[in-house]
């Protein structure tokens, strides 16, 4: 029989330094993102707010701000709300700076850390069909 204690205090997952480019530095040295875990909580809201339906009834999911959304949420530093961060991209919201910032495999690779540390490591599609459901 399994300890309720153990439910009641898990283990926290830590913050994950991730370099995605060379081309963010200081000091001659890249600079990593700090990425952070996210809930399923978080995550169920994602999907809702980016599943909608179209005009025969059809759900139709927005995979694109979906996964911008995603990936902002989980990065900690910098801080992609930061207004003179926005201002220096010209974006106003943390994911569209963060799309506007990075190419796209620096993106990916960044969205793959921060699913990897949020136990996503496995084919994401099939958790947004079994949330969607």
């Amino acid at each position: 029989m399994s300890s309720l204690n153990a439910f009641l205090h898990p283990v926290q997952a830590e913050n994950r330094e991730v370099i995605v480019s060379n081309r963010f530095q200081e000091n001659g040295k890249p600079v990593p993102f700090v990425i952070r875990p996210i809930t399923q909580q978080e995550n169920e809201e994602f999907i809702r707010k980016h599943t909608k339906r179209d005009k025969k009834g059809n759900e139709v999911f927005d995979r694109i701000n979906y996964n911008r959304e995603l990936t902002a949420t989980a990065v900690v530093e910098p801080d992609l709300n930061n207004a003179d961060l926005q201002k220096r991209w010209g974006t106003l919201g943390a994911p569209k700076t963060l799309a506007k910032m990075l190419y796209v495999g620096e993106f990916a690779t960044l969205m793959q850390a921060a699913l990897d540390l949020s136990g996503l490591d496995k084919d994401i599609n099939e958790d947004i069909e079994e949330a969607k459901n």
